[in-house]
């Protein structure tokens, strides 16, 4: 039965029958791929789709995500690639259309990930377990219950000095848990700000968060900020928790407890 589906672009997608051969080129949607329980149907997925550690370890990879083997693409012959606006290139992406049909989310904010994971649901005629899962996720963002007031940076690159400012899915996160983002709210108009020491300084964060992707921030670091802001609390955050807009959102908001209970 001729199916046709909307991205999150706006984009409309044509499927004859319910998707057989998949190939996810983001790693938080690949993840959530496996949510579904569609093992057999994904036939690839790119360097970088660490979860599950069995599809890591064993499925077809494409590349990285913006770095895609179209050679290897076109070998496992897919009916459907599942992409991302941000994570993936323009070039690589409208190169793949021409071929493919090529399903694209575009996500800001927690509802935008909600309704991707919906979506794709109903794509693959999972569209119960789909809703349990954004449902859970939902239940888990509620419960946070009492919301920080703290100031903080979260940083996703050193070198130059790199912070998630407004408009991104990290500032969604921060914001949802009550924090402050300085970066979106004092320092700057650009989603992903280079900030001197200067700045960072005088910004005067009651926290600094240093993230474990995409730069591996490590303890070494902790004194590098700690010289900058002697009053703010430093910490090694799992960037998963953050920017990861699939099913590891369920994960999340334990996580943002014990990560809130550090700040007081």
């Amino acid at each position: 039965m001729h199916r046709t589906f909307t991205d999150q672009l706006g984009r409309s997608i044509s499927l004859n029958e319910r998707p057989k051969r998949v190939i996810s080129i983001v790693p938080s949607q690949t993840e959530y791929l496996w949510d579904l329980g569609l093992d057999d149907e994904v036939v690839g997925i790119t360097k970088f789709c660490i979860h599950p550690n069995d599809w890591f370890r064993n499925k077809e990879r494409v590349g990285g995500t913006k770095t895609l083997n179209f050679e290897k693409i076109r070998e496992l012959q897919p009916d459907l690639i599942i992409a991302n606006k941000e994570e993936n290139t323009q070039a690589e992406i409208e190169q793949l259309a021409k071929e493919f049909q090529v399903w694209i989310s575009d996500i800001y904010t927690l509802d935008d990930a909600c309704e991707m994971m919906i979506s794709i649901g109903q794509i693959f005629d999972e569209l119960e377990r789909a809703q349990a899962i954004v449902a859970n996720i939902r239940d888990g963002f509620e419960s946070l219950g009492g919301l920080s007031d703290k100031r903080v940076l979260y940083f996703i690159w050193h070198g130059p000095m790199m912070c998630a400012g407004g408009n991104t899915f990290i500032d969604d996160m921060l914001t949802s848990i009550g924090l402050t983002n300085v970066a979106s709210s004092e320092l700057s108009l650009s989603r992903y700000p280079e900030l001197s020491k200067a700045q960072i300084r005088e910004s005067n964060p009651d926290a600094i968060l240093l993230s474990s992707e995409p730069y591996p921030f490590k303890d070494k670091h902790i004194a590098e900020f700690r010289a900058l802001v002697p009053t703010a609390s430093i910490h090694l955050v799992d960037g998963e928790m953050f920017s990861w807009y699939g099913s590891r959102l369920l994960k999340a908001p334990s996580y943002y407890k014990e990560l809130l209970s550090a700040l007081q």
